[in-house]
């Protein structure tokens, strides 16, 4: 496995810098194939194994998944790693990875599910005038004996 495509984590969270910036924001400003730092973290509090994302801008985007990090990170301590923003795509955020150097190759992107239009509206039926004086019996019914 030379490349793969990884999910960004955290990108809802505020950075830690002075101005707490935004990490969606930032990935709403990345464009596909756009350089991204990757930063192991041996000490982060809450993974050691945390593997953080920098646009090329510095600005942090998110981390990748708790999941992945180990791999990834093993990879890197192992070989040269390059990554790329891939794209977003629904509520989340993407990048393309390559081990062993160059740069990684972006799959087609997803096509966005197209919307349905809505439903055409019948026209609704002409209603009887309704009087509040007239007897309604049931057409089909029960015989209740009366």
């Amino acid at each position: 496995m030379d490349e793969l495509t990884t999910s960004i984590v955290g990108i809802d969270f505020p950075n830690e810098d002075a101005s707490k910036s935004n990490r969606r924001m930032e990935c709403m400003m990345c464009a596909p194939g756009d350089l991204v730092e990757l930063r192991l973290e041996p000490t982060n509090p809450f993974d050691a194994n945390a593997v953080a994302i920098f646009s090329d801008r510095g600005t942090q985007l998110g981390y990748v998944s708790a999941e992945r990090a180990p791999l990834i990170g093993k990879r890197m301590r192992e070989d040269e790693a390059t990554a790329v923003f891939q794209a977003m795509h629904g509520n989340g955020a993407y990048i393309r990875i390559r081990f062993g150097g160059g740069l990684p190759t972006l799959p087609d992107p997803v096509p966005d599910i197209p919307k349905r239009p809505p439903p055409r509206q019948a026209r609704p039926a002409q209603r009887p005038v309704y009087d509040p004086h007239a007897f309604y019996p049931d057409e089909e019914g029960p015989e209740f004996g009366a």
